[in-house]
């Protein structure tokens, strides 16, 4: 798991994807951290990814660092508690001007039941179940 964490890290975009109804919906995001062993993502309740998620928890994700490109396909679990937001919070203090730990929008949700694929033109694929 810390190898995907490094490398979304390092590519600091990456991209969710979701579905509505039978729509794929694809999205830029930014914001991992690890907390209690779980790898984290944020967004805002009010948002429509957040109903997406909440209507069908299966996402993707995708990253390319210039050279190889991951995908993970995951369960989105939201955590509520608010150890859980404040600790993303503090890895991306710019968000706080957004979001707050106590407040009804922030939402923190790990990856479950992941499994990550990194891939590049020159090797083989490598995988990581997490």
């Amino acid at each position: 798991m810390q190898e995907v964490y490094d490398f979304l890290k390092k590519c600091e975009t990456y991209y969710l994807a979701t579905v509505e109804s039978d729509q794929p919906r694809v999205r830029p995001f930014g914001t991992v951290d690890i907390f209690e062993d779980k790898l984290y993502i944020q967004t805002g309740k009010l948002k429509d990814v957040s109903k997406q998620i909440k209507t069908n928890p299966k996402i993707e994700i995708c990253a390319f660092d210039g050279s190889a490109w991951i995908r993970i396909q995951a369960r989105a679990v939201e955590d509520s508690r608010r150890e859980a937001k404040e600790h993303m919070l503090n890895a991306y203090p710019m968000l706080k001007d957004r979001y707050a730990a106590d407040d009804d929008n922030t939402q923190v949700l790990y990856l479950k039941d992941a499994v990550a694929t990194i891939s590049s033109f020159s090797g083989k694929p490598k995988v990581i179940k997490f």
